[in-house]
């Protein structure tokens, strides 16, 4: 069986010998919207839980606007979102000028772009003037809100905090601890100091820390009180398909948006299985799902969750800038075994950016990971991954196995999520 999966910005033909048994592990289907920019005005002026944009700044009044949007990581459609929404803005604000509009690129922890990858993000063509910045999680000033009941100090970029308007644009997309990625995520992760990202995210040791969980998730709650104490006013959301096609666009509360968002990525994303597989072959779903190695962990995460203990995992990541972040690649170098990692992890205490190398050896300590990609096979190694040729390697897995191997394919692996048939799918709670 010949299957063609998403690989960078292109794709590989995969070959799987006839002996094995396989199953197509695909997100559902929903028709893409038409219109971005016609779907965004309609979301406007009905919103969830929010007066329509016009109506709510009419009332508002605020002199200055920030907007936070996701780097080039994140397959968002600012491109088509940015121009009808400052549209939008200066028809319900006639005093409003480009000067006092403030986008800003929001990465969490990843480095920020420089003035090319701010030109590939967003065009000084659609941005009518407005300024433009990105956050660097290390060096750019911070606002305080104070700290969550969880003990997270709130500290978000000034330019973004200090506007009197904030937006968050962002997706909702299954992630393998916060639950779903999306409503305040944007601002308190993308816009925040490296001391918020850190402490929210040593809660993913945390019960009910799990891919497809809103209810009961103590990252995810905590990053919505978050939210509230920076007072978002608009969050607005996406729901892509399997092709990155936009199929939902939600404005409004960001938690309210956040929930009804959530409902429809479930139902695209979590996919029913009865039995565990012998063997997972999973693309992350190409660029930039696959831009580096440390986005590529995700993928390998989620698509753990639908093999055997012991069984074996076949990834594909294209890796095409590289690991991604230096802490993680320094750590991990440290070690030789993944045993290693998960020891001195849980020693040290937790840690952001080697916090991947712990999610990497969790996988890593229980399943037999190979990796396709383009990057070099010493610095694979480094990382405790081992580079293979995909045909030769799934042939070998095949032709070894006694009996006939269950083989699952996973063309998304960075989204789709697996619950056992017959139980209530988490996101729809």
């Amino acid at each position: 069986m010949d299957v063609e999966l998403k690989y960078g910005k292109g794709s590989r033909l995969i070959k799987i010998p006839s002996k094995a048994k396989v199953t197509m592990l695909n997100p559902a289907t929903l028709p893409a919207l038409g219109n971005i920019s016609g779907s965004l005005d309609s979301a406007l002026s009905s919103p969830v839980e929010r007066p329509a944009l016009v109506d709510y700044l009419s009332e508002k009044r605020p002199k200055t606007i920030s907007i936070a949007i996701s780097d080039e990581s994140r397959p968002v459609p600012v491109k088509a979102i940015i121009p009808s929404l400052l549209k939008h803005l200066y028809k319900a604000l006639p005093g409003l000028k480009p000067s006092d509009v403030t986008i800003v690129i929001g990465g969490g922890l990843h480095p920020p772009p420089d003035k090319a990858g701010i030109e590939r993000i967003i065009p000084s063509s659609l941005t009518q003037g407005c300024r433009v910045t990105a956050h660097d999680a290390i060096s750019s000033k911070v606002s305080d809100f104070g700290v969550t009941t969880r003990g997270t100090p709130v500290r978000i970029n000034r330019e973004l905090a200090t506007g009197d308007c904030k937006i968050s644009i962002g997706l909702i997309d299954p992630h393998q601890f916060v639950g779903f990625t999306g409503g305040a995520k944007g601002v308190v992760i993308g816009c925040a100091a490296a001391e918020t990202i850190e402490h929210n995210h040593k809660l993913m040791y945390e019960d009910n820390a799990q891919v497809g969980r809103l209810e009961g998730n103590p990252v995810r709650e905590d990053l919505n009180e978050a939210g509230d104490r920076v007072g978002i006013d608009y969050a607005i959301n996406v729901v892509l398909n399997g092709d990155k096609k936009a199929v939902e666009l939600f404005c409004g509360e960001p938690k309210a948006v956040l929930k009804k968002g959530a409902a429809v990525c479930a139902s695209l994303y979590g996919v029913g299985i009865k039995k565990k597989f012998d063997m997972v072959i999973a693309s992350c779903g190409g660029f930039p799902k696959d831009i580096c190695l440390y986005q590529a962990q995700k993928g390998l995460n989620l698509a753990s969750h639908a093999v055997r203990e012991g069984g074996k995992i076949l990834l594909l990541a294209a890796s095409s800038q590289g690991v991604g972040d230096d802490v993680y690649l320094d750590y991990v170098s440290r070690f030789a075994t993944p045993r290693e990692v998960l020891d001195d992890f849980a020693e040290s205490g937790f840690k952001m950016g080697a916090h991947k190398a712990y999610l990497f050896g969790r996988t890593l300590a229980s399943y037999d990971v190979a990796v396709a990609s383009e990057l070099d096979a010493d610095v694979l190694r480094t990382c405790q991954l081992k580079a293979v040729a995909p045909d030769s390697t799934i042939e070998k897995w095949v032709r070894d196995f006694e009996g006939r191997p269950r083989v699952a394919v996973v063309p998304n692996a960075n989204t789709t999520y697996f619950y056992q048939e017959g139980l209530e799918i988490k996101g729809q709670k």
